[in-house]
């Protein structure tokens, strides 16, 4: 007996996904999107329209020649690949309970590895340039303002893109033990203490009008939420005015994403421990913040290596003699 991948496909996102494990939009969307790019790929290779895919077809060779096909034809980097490739496996898993007589065949996908991709430097802001990027937006104007206000509380707090455009009023609390709330990866609530100078700027922003839905923190001039985009469009905007007074800024690539590294590599400087900032940014694992150490130790040894040592010997690497271990230090 066949079964309908489309049913099975159906029952994943209406069930599983969005009522049993109430993922959020994004991952909805991002599975949606791989699902969609699967089945046109499935129609071509195989000739039948996706309503008559069975789940037969939705083989171990399928899955490989499309992961294949990203990387060949769309150029799909490894994030992309290992990204397509985690909703497949989301879907198998979830049929390995649903359809358990096709376990040899779902065993065989769970089984395809991930690609291993190189891991970049960190990139974050040193603080004479936070302090140029904070100095670029001119206040004297409604627009500057917020724009001042959101750059702040993104290096301040560490926040992702989409928990800051999806902040509102009444998440800022100014009293005792002030803090802002947000919601971030996996609907996890998180809960920011805010400094002394972040204080004071969301206080006197949240005094400022607003055009329409009153309770949006950072509005648009029509009263909308911003978009991504948009912040992305206006943090370019600023690091190229900044540049002038900080010309460091002109060598590094700057996302919103640089301003979250930033915010955990001052907490760094800070002294704070790690497991804290991991806390701080709302990690699901204190392994992603690793990278921060990684990235501090780097600046450390870069330090020391300009520093002549006193009364010592120069360091000198050790050289095999014997042939395999000179074969193998030459790899």
């Amino acid at each position: 007996m066949t079964s309908s991948l489309p049913r099975l496909i159906e029952r994943f996102f209406a069930h599983r996904l969005m009522r049993q494990r109430n993922v959020s939009m994004h991952t909805v969307a991002s599975y949606r999107d791989t699902f969609k790019l699967f089945l046109r790929f499935a129609h071509r290779k195989t000739g039948r329209p996706p309503s008559s895919l069975k789940l037969e077809d939705f083989d171990a060779d399928l899955v490989i020649a499309f992961l294949d096909d990203l990387a060949a034809e769309r150029r799909a980097g490894t994030t992309t690949y290992n990204l397509r490739l985690t909703a497949i496996r989301a879907f198998f898993r979830f049929l390995a309970f649903e359809e358990p007589a096709y376990s040899h065949q779902i065993q065989r996908v769970l089984a395809i590895p991930g690609k291993i991709g190189a891991k970049r430097e960190v990139q974050f802001l040193v603080r004479a340039e936070i302090e140029a990027l904070l100095a670029a937006p001119d206040k004297r104007s409604w627009i500057g303002r917020r724009d001042y206000c959101l750059l702040l509380t993104a290096i301040q707090t560490g926040m992702r893109l989409s928990e800051l455009v999806c902040l509102d009023c009444s998440a800022v609390t100014l009293d005792a033990g002030a803090h802002i709330r947000c919601f971030g990866k996996g609907r996890k609530e998180r809960v920011t203490p805010l400094t002394k100078i972040l204080r004071a700027a969301p206080k006197q922003w949240l005094e400022e009008p607003r055009p329409g839905h009153p309770d949006i923190l950072f509005p648009t001039v029509h009263g909308s939420r911003m978009s991504p985009d948009a912040v992305q469009y206006l943090l370019a905007k600023y690091v190229k005015q900044a540049a002038e007074q900080c010309p460091s800024l002109r060598a590094k690539r700057i996302s919103p994403h640089v301003l979250r590294h930033s915010a955990a590599m001052e907490l760094l400087d800070a002294g704070v421990d790690s497991t804290v900032i991991s806390l701080w940014l709302g990690h699901e694992s204190t392994r992603s913040t690793q990278a921060y150490l990684h990235a501090h130790l780097a600046i450390k040894e870069a330090a020391l290596a300009k520093i002549d040592p006193l009364n010592e010997q120069p360091f000198r690497r050790f050289k095999a003699d014997d042939k395999l271990l000179s074969f193998l230090d030459n790899l």
